[in-house]
């Protein structure tokens, strides 16, 4: 059971970078790094309305959201699959998805409590397009671009998370995204297992 919790942010994160760099799009994920920033903004104003820890960096805020918004994608996605994908392995591989992710999004939302941080409440625009464009894909079509993704997203999210997990300011967070790793590597290995099979069939 831990282990599979483990697994969870293996794409936790899989979409993990495509909500950086978006921008001033107006969405949930925008609005809740800019709630995180007027709490670190006041803090610094005045030091008795501090309601986010002095050890959780900008970047550590901005890790959180970006990993909670990459988690509900790849539930989305995950869902999808089950339901869309023509190949077995791609509708487990989508199963596993779901399961992993909500069980570390609840371990998140878990952590973003105590240290009160704000969380996305839906996936970001850019997210949104992801999944539609995949929603619309059928047959062979869709097994291909579904665990094209997962491979692309999870080499991108591997590295991101190792960095947090090495650089991170708050210890809480950092060991987070450390215990994610081993999932994450799961989830690229299973992803590209799975290609190859569809390629020889």
């Amino acid at each position: 059971m831990k282990k599979l919790s483990n697994y969870c942010l293996a794409g936790a994160f899989a979409l993990f970078l495509f909500s950086c760099g978006n921008g001033g799009s107006s969405d949930s994920t925008q609005a809740a790094k800019d709630s995180n920033a007027v709490k670190m903004d006041s803090a610094k104003a005045d030091s008795s309305k501090a309601t986010i820890p002095s050890t959780v960096s900008k970047a550590d805020q901005d890790f959180a959201v970006n990993a909670a918004n990459a988690g509900m994608t790849e539930i989305q996605a995950g869902q999808i699959a089950e339901a869309q994908g023509s190949a077995k392995d791609v509708k487990a591989y989508g199963a596993m998805m779901v399961k992993d992710h909500t069980e570390v999004a609840n371990k998140l939302k878990a952590i973003a409590g105590q240290k009160n941080i704000t969380l996305p409440t839906s996936i970001s625009s850019d997210m949104q397009k992801n999944v539609d464009d995949l929603k619309a894909k059928s047959g062979k079509d869709f097994d291909k671009a579904y665990l094209d993704m997962m491979i692309s997203d999870h080499k991108k999210v591997i590295s991101a998370f190792e960095d947090e997990a090495k650089n991170g300011s708050d210890a809480d967070i950092r060991a987070f995204a450390d215990s994610t790793l081993h999932g994450l590597h799961h989830h690229l290995d299973v992803a590209e297992k799975d290609k190859k099979m569809e390629k020889n069939m």
